[in-house]
């Protein structure tokens, strides 16, 4: 069994936690439980659905309320009986800029481009002339 997080913690109240459990053989039955190591928040837990139908492959989403180390349980139950995994995951804030910014962190560059271009069609054009 392959435990895959993408802990991102939110203030917003959605379930931003990202776990997928790969299973083999398969299971039909997966359960994903989180909880703070700091002692300040609530332990959550989440039945993982299948990915499209595939009972070897399976995805829940938990909400990480604050920054911070979170103990992961995923309980299986199958046909080759039941199984545990403990692991711990460090939830951050998503921390990608929005699309907007990224506009105002290229612009600089595109700048100076247009003008180091400028430069150099003027001193191309002012060899030429010389001549």
């Amino acid at each position: 069994m392959t435990v895959w997080t993408d802990p991102d913690a939110t203030d917003d109240q959605t379930p931003a936690g990202r776990f997928w459990v790969t299973v083999t053989p398969e299971a039909p039955s997966v359960v994903v439980a989180i909880r703070p190591f700091d002692g300040t928040g609530v332990g959550r837990s989440a039945p993982a659905s299948a990915v499209n139908g595939d009972n070897h492959r399976h995805y829940a989403a938990l909400l990480l309320d604050h920054e911070g180390r979170y103990g992961v349980h995923v309980a299986i139950d199958g046909p080759s009986g039941e199984a545990a995994v403990d692991a711990y995951a460090d939830a951050t804030y998503d921390l990608r800029p929005r699309p907007i910014l990224m506009v105002v962190f290229v612009l600089p560059f595109l700048l100076a481009g247009f003008i180091w271009g400028k430069l150099l069609i003027k001193r191309r054009m002012h060899g030429k002339g010389a001549k």
